[in-house]
């Protein structure tokens, strides 16, 4: 569009959540942001009303399903807000940011870059009960932090490193990087180095919250590591060194790099939460076959957030307000009160029938089935199954026995017996 040809574009989840960069955490969020360049005084290029995220790296502009960002890197100087006065009183906050720009007039990243030139972009907080003057502390903090050019640096070592080792030293001929050797060292000398951040980290709590963003960062890159699905020469050595398949699938479920907090998202707090949650809860979903109970996705989702948990409260405001965003996902709540979290593409039908068809068999003919059972074959907790029993007999499909052992379900034949002839049909059913 060509009111977005100026601003690099920003990747978004499917819930509407940015998608961060490599080390890239957020800081701050507010609503209701119009984005201006000063030089455009027809006003075309002018992004508005949508949600700005400061983050280490960034200001991301979410505006409907696309966003737009600042990279910092771009930005020369921050203006502070202009001091109230009678005549701004009713207008409202601007924040002034002097960026780096191409020769298209396009915002870039100004490190390592000989621009001279440079434009105002002005942000616009049209939001009641935003305070620019926190906002640009924030703001003017992140940029001290320069985040940006530690992570381009920690990049840019890891890439020299590995040019100095493939071109070979004194070093290198004396311990090999190459062949599988240097593949087995290499690894060895990467886990020394986890196992003694790991031993440092639980000394006690202290030292584990020290440690708490570094843990959440090789969680993320063991996690990277594992979807990439890369093979190399030593494949079969990385698969004994990662662990069975159920370390790796723990490996895969921890590790949000910028879990979103009340610090950082004020009043959007339980917004932007919700929406996190509902990127989050897509792999457990579809490893559990569309539906999960909510309390196994509050402590899948505690975990992966590190030490930023949540409480319950939290956790069911976040679920209750799907309904008001265009996300995959849905809180239900089954009669008996137990509350799931499934996938808005899951069919009950297609649950009774299968349940059907195990409450068919010869065996299940005669001794019924059980909660047990059905979670067994349908891959599901047995409270969720016992759930879906009682569902299906509501639906007419199973009759219930409860004797001491528990629930035993049938199948329903009451609707196949014929009034007019039922004992013949007993006698059938008998020889």
């Amino acid at each position: 569009m060509e009111a977005r040809r100026w601003l690099p574009s920003a990747e978004l989840t499917g819930s509407g959540r940015p998608v961060f960069l490599p080390g890239e955490v957020e800081c701050a969020l507010i609503s209701a942001v119009d984005l201006e360049q000063e030089e455009d005084s027809t006003g075309s290029s002018t992004l508005r009303s949508g949600l700005l995220v400061l983050t280490t790296h960034r200001l991301i502009w979410i505006g409907g399903s696309e966003g737009s960002a600042i990279p910092l890197g771009s930005v020369v100087h921050a203006f502070p807000p202009t001091k109230r006065s009678i005549r701004s009183m009713f207008s409202s906050p601007r924040i002034r940011i002097q960026c780096s720009v191409s020769d298209d007039g396009k915002v870039v990243d100004g490190q390592g870059r000989s621009l001279k030139s440079t434009s105002i972009v002005t942000i616009v907080m049209r939001g009641k009960g935003d305070d620019p003057d926190a906002f640009f502390a924030r703001l003017w903090e992140v940029m001290k932090g320069r985040a940006w050019v530690a992570t381009a640096t920690a990049t840019a070592g890891d890439v020299r490193r590995s040019v100095e080792g493939n071109a070979g030293s004194a070093e290198a001929v004396r311990m090999p990087v190459v062949g599988v050797s240097g593949i087995l060292r290499k690894e060895q000398e990467m886990w020394e180095n986890t196992d003694k951040s790991l031993h440092d980290a639980f000394q006690d709590l202290n030292a584990l919250m020290s440690k708490a963003k570094e843990m959440v960062m090789l969680a993320e890159k063991m996690r990277s590591k594992l979807l990439s699905g890369s093979t190399t020469q030593g494949s079969a050595g990385n698969d004994e060194e990662m662990g069975s398949k159920d370390m790796q699938e723990w490996l895969l479920s921890v590790g949000i790099a910028s879990p979103v907090t009340k610090e950082s998202a004020g009043a959007l707090y339980h917004q932007q939460l919700s929406r996190q949650l509902a990127d989050f809860v897509e792999v457990p979903l579809k490893k559990a076959g569309g539906m999960i109970a909510l309390i196994d996705a509050y402590c899948l989702f505690n975990r992966a957030r590190g030490t930023e948990l949540i409480s319950p409260e939290d956790m069911l405001r976040a679920c209750s307000i799907w309904e008001k965003f265009d996300v995959p996902v849905m809180l239900r709540k089954f009669d008996s009160g137990v509350m799931v979290i499934q996938n808005k593409t899951h069919s009950d039908e297609e649950v009774f029938s299968r349940i059907k068809s195990i409450a068919s068999k010869p065996n299940a003919l005669r001794t019924g089935i059980s909660p047990s059972d059905a979670a067994m074959t349908l891959g599901i907790a047995p409270a969720l199954a016992k759930e879906h029993l009682l569902a299906a007999e509501n639906k007419g499909f199973l009759c219930r026995d409860i004797s001491p052992e528990g629930f035993r379900f049938y199948v329903n034949i009451f609707p196949d017996l014929d009034p007019s002839n039922i004992f013949m049909y007993v006698d059938d059913l008998i020889d």
